[in-house]
């Protein structure tokens, strides 16, 4: 490793996950301990970006589906919580670290995006603040660790795309779904209700507040199932549901909506729900977790 390689520290270990990596190690085997494999290696997760105490056992049962035999390159798209941003971004890093191991970022691939001029650079000082790519190093290290020496990751910071954004960047990153060296980590929570989050729907036909907010993200989340781009969108526009990652989820569908053009056959599946609370007043707050996986037959 050069003396001069820029490393992004693993800025939330400690707060929204443990720095212990012998800790770390064992709480995420216990969590992937209880998950079940479908049996297909996924091409593309959705998962999770909350503290672990709130959703990584949730996440679990996405990363569970990663076969380290294939995957030699893990793309992770994760939303701009803090940074305004309208394009995506790439990290001005070489390598991000983990109290497991350090990931090195795949400057191949990075020098082929930058290419394009699609992308701006994030500063370290924003890449070190944001969560929603770092809460997927540990789990992305510990699935990897069989291939650690051979693993590179592209991590990408996506803004809030317009809908043609989503579909050009969605046809950009086709081409490396394609691949089956690459895994395409989309990092997503679900349902963020309450009054802290400006999002009170509620459905008084479905009972307690909680089945409510539960029918309408399993409403979006029947929707990316059947892999449909644009009936994501509607359904984002018409109940304002409050996914966090909705733009890394509708540039894996317009992905996915290209490789289908040339006769790709893929299938995604949700494998677990979770909320971190049941709210049943208008005091109440929660948000909601969702693992799926998306397949290449």
């Amino acid at each position: 490793m050069s003396s001069r390689a820029v490393c992004r520290e693993a800025s939330h270990a400690g707060s929204w996950y443990t720095a212990s990596g012998p800790q770390l190690n064992a709480q995420l085997d216990s969590w992937l301990a209880q998950a079940q494999p479908t049996g297909r290696p996924a091409r593309a997760i959705i998962a999770p970006h909350a503290g672990y105490t709130y959703c990584g056992s949730c996440a679990a049962h996405a990363y569970k589906q990663v076969d380290p035999s294939i995957t030699r390159r893990v793309f992770i798209l994760g939303p701009s919580h803090h940074a305004p941003l309208s394009r995506c971004a790439l990290s001005t890093a070489d390598i991000y670290r983990t109290p497991l191991y350090d990931l090195p970022i795949d400057q191949k691939i990075y020098g082929e995006l930058w290419k394009t001029g699609m992308f701006e650079r994030m500063t370290i000082q924003i890449d070190e603040d944001e969560h929603s790519i770092e809460m997927h190093l540990p789990y992305t290290a510990k699935t990897m660790e069989s291939q650690k020496d051979e693993l590179t990751i592209v991590p990408v910071l996506v803004g809030a795309l317009s809908d043609s954004k989503e579909q050009m960047y969605g046809e950009l990153f086709s081409k490396y779904l394609a691949d089956p060296l690459n895994l395409f980590v989309i990092s997503s929570d679900f349902c963020h209700w309450g009054q802290r989050f400006r999002f009170t729907h509620y459905d008084e036909s479905q009972g307690e507040i909680y089945r409510s907010i539960q029918h309408l993200d399993k409403m979006g989340m029947d929707i990316i199932e059947q892999l449909d781009a644009v009936s994501f969108n509607n359904y984002l526009k018409k109940y304002h549901n409050t996914i966090c990652g909705r733009h890394p989820i509708g540039v894996l569908l317009n992905a996915v909506t290209e490789l289908r053009k040339s006769g790709m056959n893929m299938a995604f599946s949700f494998l677990n729900y979770a909320q971190s609370s049941q709210c049943k007043n208008w005091d109440d707050s929660s948000v909601s977790y969702a693992a799926g996986t998306l397949m290449v037959h």
